[in-house]
């Protein structure tokens, strides 16, 4: 991940990401200490809208499966590579509160949802920050190591929710997800910084541009196969 070269994750790690990994690795060992905190914190449409459990679409965020760490550690791992430099480029300030809406506005989200049973974990405000990054950097190439391909970071949300579809399984929660982006991507434009991205004008003018470099590839490459072929004549 980089914009002038390879390299692996952020040159370095801002105390207010360094911070919110640390409260989220503490609240997840406060779960097996307090397995109550698991069962009030989740986000339930039930308990919020018919037991006023109005808290929960802020709790569950600091929430994750005790059944296995992968969940936990994706996310602490995807906020410390996209967040870190998004904080830096932000500050603390700027970048907590866009943490926390998109996290809230999520769990809001997943709230008005009534056949969920319950959802935990950071993904929408994690899906939130992920959006920001794109939208900052969208010409920065991203290399994944599974599946092995490159692509732009705008396209970063179109792929990670493709992933998710085919191989997420069903505890994945798709509604926070969707709910990190949407409210992330309200937020920013309301601020002015979403810019027109996401516009119709523009989705055309990048087809075109793929379009037009699709043709120069094959012209070179038709250029190159003439210069073999004459080759072949010359020594033959």
């Amino acid at each position: 991940m980089g914009g002038g070269g390879l390299g692996f994750g952020p040159p370095l790690t801002p105390p207010i990401v360094k911070q919110l990994l640390i409260s989220i690795a503490a609240v997840y060992l406060l779960q097996f200490v307090m397995p109550a905190l698991y069962v009030l914190g989740a986000v339930r449409p039930f308990d919020v809208w018919q037991q006023g459990y109005v808290w929960q679409p802020v709790t569950y965020m600091w929430l994750h499966d005790r059944h296995g760490i992968g969940h936990i550690l994706m996310n602490c791992f995807v906020l410390w590579m996209f967040g870190s430099p998004l904080a830096m480029a932000w500050g603390p300030r700027r970048f907590l509160r866009f943490y926390m809406i998109c996290g809230v506005g999520a769990g809001v989200l997943i709230a008005t949802v009534p056949y969920l049973l319950y959802t935990v974990g950071a993904s929408g405000a994690i899906y939130g920050v992920i959006l920001a990054y794109s939208l900052t950097w969208p010409e920065r190439t991203i290399m994944l190591i599974f599946p092995p391909v490159a692509f732009k970071a705008i396209w970063l949300i179109p792929a990670l929710f493709f992933m998710t579809l085919v191989f997420g399984g069903g505890n994945v929660s798709h509604v926070g997800h969707l709910g990190g982006v949407v409210v992330g991507w309200l937020y920013l434009r309301h601020q002015g910084n979403a810019g027109s991205l996401f516009s119709w004008a523009q989705l055309k003018h990048r087809w075109r541009r793929h379009r037009m470099r699709q043709k120069l590839r094959a012209v070179q490459y038709e250029e190159w196969e003439e210069r073999r072929r004459e080759q072949d004549r010359r020594y033959h």
